[in-house]
């Protein structure tokens, strides 16, 4: 029987002879392996009511496994005097122009410098509760090397209203990509489901395992013979869902070291990825406002590389 603050896990047969901390992340999805394999490390697991000896060990059918969850670390969100490039505001909703490298809002191992401090710091009590302390005013967000426009509410009715056309797929969201490798055809929709990856809790991918559905339509702009410029729309919101779905269908990000080739080329050491138009309606108006920025300096240079490698 599990003490407070713990949970236990009774091992599938399913999973007989796969390794404690990867047992583990398959059978709570919640949790990443990464996190088992630090409570093994810190004696915060039991099995069979002995406690835990070895990350290696190999578990086995109808093993009692004692999970003990450590006191949550309290994040505190300081507001911080970052500059925001900011595209449109009002009482409502605040538009802004995320720079790559900067995260959306604070987790562990980043808790200042995001987004989510530099809002606070212009907006002050001006945001949403809805997500919380850690994301307010978050409607939704981009990955950390991604670039590009997003959405801030600045009070619950707007932020309702802008998670509602999120799920109802009206919200315009076009970025601009550079992939690996030419195309056959002009444009195309990829409908695959996403969800973590089976074998990298770390990483999502296409897979039928506890995923939702994704859909991604791209269009060809220019091709330069081993890449292809992109235009991609989201229908849905996945995590990483251009990412994951350009690699499934063997065109991955150029610079994405995740999901594509590990090696720098033309400069590019992150994704070639922009988030450059972004259209809703306003949620207190109703009327359509559409936003489009331009590409960052570095997709620009990587862009006359290509250009000028294929005149010659």
């Amino acid at each position: 029987m599990c003490e407070k603050n713990s949970f236990e896990i009774i091992m599938d047969e399913k999973l007989e002879g796969t390794r404690i901390d990867l047992a583990l992340s398959l059978a709570y999805e919640e949790k990443s392996r990464s996190f088992f394999q630090k409570l093994l490390e810190t004696g915060n697991i039991n099995i069979n009511g002995q406690p835990a000896d070895s990350k290696k060990y190999k578990v086995k059918s109808g093993d009692v496994i004692c999970v003990m969850m450590p006191e949550p670390k309290l994040l505190t969100v300081e507001p911080e005097n970052i500059p925001l490039d900011i595209y449109y505001e009002d009482q409502d909703v605040l538009v802004v122009n995320k720079p790559k490298g900067m995260v959306v809002h604070p987790a562990n191992g980043n808790e200042s410098g995001t987004l989510v401090n530099a809002v606070l710091y212009h907006c002050g009590d001006s945001l949403s509760s809805i997500n919380g302390v850690i994301r307010p005013g978050i409607v939704h967000r981009i990955d950390k090397d991604t670039s590009g426009l997003l959405m801030v509410a600045k009070n619950d009715k707007a932020h309702n209203c802008l998670a509602k056309q999120l799920a109802e797929h009206s919200i315009t969201r076009a970025y601009r990509a550079i992939v690996y490798h030419n195309f056959s055809e002009d444009q195309g929709i990829v409908d695959k489901p996403i969800g973590r990856d089976p074998r990298d809790r770390m990483k999502q991918a296409v897979t039928d395992i506890n995923s939702k559905q994704a859909i991604t339509h791209y269009r060809v702009l220019e091709r330069f013979g081993r890449f292809t410029l992109i235009e991609a729309r989201l229908e849905t919101g996945r995590t990483h869902q251009i990412r994951v779905h350009m690699a499934y269908i063997k065109h991955p990000l150029l610079g994405d070291m995740v999901y594509g080739p590990k090696k720098k080329i033309l400069g590019a050491d992150t994704q070639m990825l922009h988030a450059k138009i972004l259209g809703f309606k306003h949620p207190a108006t109703g009327e359509y406002m559409e936003f489009e920025s331009p590409l960052p300096d570095e997709f620009e240079a990587v862009l006359q590389k290509l250009r000028k490698e294929k005149n010659g």
